[in-house]
C-alpha cells in the first residue's frame, strides 16, 4: 500500500526480536522515508505566531502518523491554537512530547529551503524540532504493543506553551515516564535544564512636542533606560542566573517626547529560589523619574528541570544504546527551556533530547545528522518498549 506522499505505508507493530541490532538496522533502510517526511513538514512553515500556519502543519503530521501507525490524533483546541494528542489503549504510562511551531518567519523557506547535503539535512525546523516528530512516529512503528503509549505535539513550545502547557500536564498525571524529542545537545541527552521566565515592562510618561514645549514631557524612554541598567544588575552569574532585557521599545516620532516604552526580559536560572529572588525584585522596580509609571507582567515561566528527574532515564537509556551497538550516550545541562520543565515539576520522570542529532538551533543553516536519525529512532523504540514492559 503506497500512502499520500509516495511512501510505503509501514507495519503498525513490528516483531518482538526487532528491539535489538536488527532493529536499527531495519531502522536504517527507512531513511528515505524519514526524509520525506522531514521535507513535508519543513516546507509547512509554522511560526509559533502564525496559527493559521501551524495548524497546517499539525494536519500534516497527522497526516504522517496515520500513514505509519493508522491512527489519527484528537485534535484540542485552546485559544485558536491546535494541539494533537494521541492515546494507544486506555492508559497513558509513557508519554511523549514535542512542538510543531518555529521560530522561522513565513517566507524564510524561499531564501532557505529544505535540502540534502551529503549526511545532513537543513532547512528552517529540521532540527528545532521537525526531525523529533518524524523519529518519533517511526520508533512508535517499531513498538510491539502500543498499548499505554500517548503523544502529545503541541503549536506554541517556543513561545512558552501557555495554551498547552496544561494539555501536557493533564497527559502525564500518572505517567511513569515522559520522553521530549527535543533536539540533542551535539547529540547529548539533556538531563538538566534551567528555569525560564519572560517579563513584559511597561512605562507611561508624557508626551509633549519635542521643540515647543519638551518640559511639558516625561520622557518615557528615558525612565526606560533606568530599568534597562536595573534589571541587567539583577543576574548573578556565579549562580547562573542571567537576567537580559531583550527588546526595547520606545517613542513614535523624533521630534515627540515618547509617552511609552515597553521591555521585554528574560530570564534563566538554575534553582527556583533565584527565580523567586529575580521576579520579587522586577516587581518592586519603582520610577525614577517624577510622573512616570511603571507595571510587570511574567508572561511565561517554568521551573528549572533538575538532573534527579531524568538520572534514572538517562541510565536506562545509555544502557539500551549499548545494547543496540550506538555510540555512548551523554548527557548536558542547557539553558534553555522546554515542556520537560513543568514535566519535571510534577514529579514525572522525563529524559530530554531525544530528538534530533545536529546543529544550530533557531540559526540560519540548522541541521540534522542524517545518519543518526535511524539510531535515535531505535533508541526510543527501545525506551518505550522496555518502559511499557515493566
Amino acid at each position: 500500500m503506497v500512502c499520500a506522499w509516495g511512501c510505503l505505508v509501514l507495519a503498525r507493530r513490528a516483531a518482538p526480536a526487532m528491539i535489538g541490532t536488527d532493529l536499527v538496522a531495519s531502522l536504517r533502510t527507512r531513511v528515505p522515508q524519514m526524509l520525506e517526511g522531514l521535507r513535508r513538514l519543513v516546507e509547512i512553515e509554522s511560526p509559533s505566531s502564525d496559527t493559521d500556519a501551524t495548524k497546517a502543519c499539525a494536519e500534516a503530521a497527522n497526516d504522517l502518523a496515520y500513514d505509519l501507525l493508522g491512527e489519527r490524533a484528537e485534535r484540542i483546541e485552546r485559544d485558536g491554537r491546535v494541539h494533537l494528542r494521541w492515546t494507544f489503549g486506555s492508559a497513558r504510562n509513557v508519554v511523549l512530547v514535542g512542538h510543531l511551531d518555529t521560530v522561522w518567519p513565513l517566507g524564510t523557506l524561499a531564501a532557505w529551503p529544505f535540502e540534502v547535503r551529503g549526511d545532513q539535512a537543513t532547512g528552517p525546523g529540521c532540527f528545532d524540532m521537525k526531525a523529533g516528530i518524524v523519529q518519533l512516529f517511526h520508533a512508535l512503528t517499531c513498538v510491539e504493543d502500543l498499548d499505554g503509549v500517548a503523544v502529545v505535539l503541541t503549536t506554541d513550545e517556543e513561545v512558552g506553551s501557555p495554551s498547552s502547557r496544561s494539555l501536557i500536564e493533564d497527559t502525564v498525571h500518572g505517567a511513569r515516564a515522559a520522553l521530549v524529542l527535543e533536539p540533542s545537545a551535539a547529540g547529548a541527552l539533556k538531563t538538566e535544564r534551567k528555569g525560564t521566565s519572560s517579563y513584559v515592562i511597561e512605562v507611561h510618561g508624557r508626551a509633549a512636542h519635542a521643540g515647543l514645549d519638551p518640559e511639558n514631557g516625561i520622557n518615557a524612554a528615558v525612565e526606560a533606560a533606568h530599568k534597562v541598567l536595573a534589571i541587567a544588575e539583577l543576574a548573578n552569574p556565579e549562580l547562573g542566573t542571567t537576567v537580559s532585557p531583550n527588546v526595547v521599545i520606545a517613542g513614535t516620532a523624533t521630534n515627540t517626547i515618547p509617552a511609552t516604552a515597553s521591555i521585554r526580559i528574560d530570564v534563566r536560572v538554575t534553582s527556583v529560589a533565584e527565580q523567586e529572588r529575580v521576579d520579587a525584585a522586577l516587581r518592586a522596580l519603582t520610577p525614577v523619574l517624577p510622573g512616570t509609571s511603571v507595571s510587570v507582567e511574567c508572561t511565561a515561566s517554568a521551573p528549572p528541570m533538575p538532573r534527579s528527574a531524568s538520572s534514572e532515564l538517562f541510565a536506562r537509556a545509555r544502557r539500551l544504546a549499548a545494547d543496540l551497538d550506538l555510540p555512548a550516550l551523554e548527557e548536558r545541562s542547557v539553558g534553555g527551556g522546554s515542556d520537560g520543565n513543568f514535566i519535571a515539576s510534577l514529579g514525572v520522570p522525563v529524559l530530554d533530547g531525544l530528538g534530533a542529532v545536529g546543529g544550530a538551533a533557531h540559526a540560519e543553516g540548522e541541521y540534522v545528522a542524517i545518519a543518526a536519525m535511524p539510531e535515535r529512532a531505535a533508541l526510543v523504540a527501545a525506551l518505550v518498549t522496555e518502559l511499557l514492559g515493566e
